[in-house]
């Protein structure tokens, strides 16, 4: 779904590019006994929600409207994140293509009555594709890394993107082969 233009979209005139602090925001929320998993921790699907709603948020104000997620690379837990945490949630777009953009997050944790700094705990990279009212991909400004940590951001972005589109080839082509040889999943 990512990158497919129509032709009426592909006729369009350059959509003029956005910074990446234009989108870029932080989510916060505190972390209650509603969060926990069975360990006593938060639930990881509860920190992976927080990822796509703050990728959501950065996704739709680059894109200038509704974006969906495609999908989800790399999301790291690097601690447990516990009830009375403040958690906070921050994204920005590191990358575009013509209608899909790459989001990259990182997931911050402190205690709420503490004023220690904050410990980094997650960390993803998402993709969104914007599309219309009908549901069909739509054009996004280019974003426009800022500073040199937005180009490497950037460039690490469109490494991420070949590794994926190789991937997805690779398993096109397995499925392909074994459906040739008559072996049935």
């Amino acid at each position: 779904m990512t990158d497919q233009v129509s032709t009426a979209e592909s006729d369009t005139p350059d959509i003029p590019g956005k910074p990446t602090s234009a989108s870029r925001t932080t989510l916060s929320h505190i972390m209650t006994h509603s969060d926990t998993n069975l360990l006593g921790t938060v639930h990881g699907g509860v920190i992976m929600k927080l990822v796509d709603d703050a990728a959501g948020a950065v996704a739709g104000r680059h894109s200038g409207g509704p974006a969906v997620t495609a999908s989800m690379d790399e999301m790291a837990f690097l601690e447990p994140v516990r009830v009375g945490d403040l958690v906070h949630v921050k994204a920005q777009v590191n990358w575009t293509g013509k209608t899909s953009m790459e989001v990259g997050v990182r997931v911050l944790a402190e205690r709420w009555n503490e004023s220690a700094p904050a410990t980094q705990v997650g960390s993803a990279y998402l993709v969104f594709a914007a599309v219309d009212a009908d549901g069909k991909p739509r054009r996004v400004p280019p974003v426009l890394p800022e500073s040199e940590r937005d180009k490497r951001r950037y460039q690490e972005a469109q490494i991420r993107r070949t590794h994926r589109l190789a991937r997805r080839r690779a398993i096109m082509d397995l499925r392909e082969k074994r459906a040739a040889e008559g072996i049935e999943d």
